[in-house]
């Protein structure tokens, strides 16, 4: 896989990466690894969400009234 970043977002996580003493490779793995976690528990959150919202439609329904 390559990944072609714009120049200055290069320029940015090259600087990153010299500060934390971290190769630009392991910045972008853990940031990708992060956002599937994070997509995953909003996926989660979505699905019980819906599944509440019908189980007690009409509770909502009331308190909205």
């Amino acid at each position: 896989m390559n990944l072609r970043l714009p120049d200055e977002v290069q320029e940015a996580l090259k600087q990153r990466a010299e500060e934390e003493g971290r190769s630009m490779h392991a910045i972008v793995v853990q940031a990708v690894e992060r956002y599937l976690v994070e997509e995953a528990d909003r996926a989660t959150v979505r699905k019980l969400g819906a599944k509440y919202a019908a189980k007690h439609a009409d509770l909502l329904r009331r308190l909205g009234e």
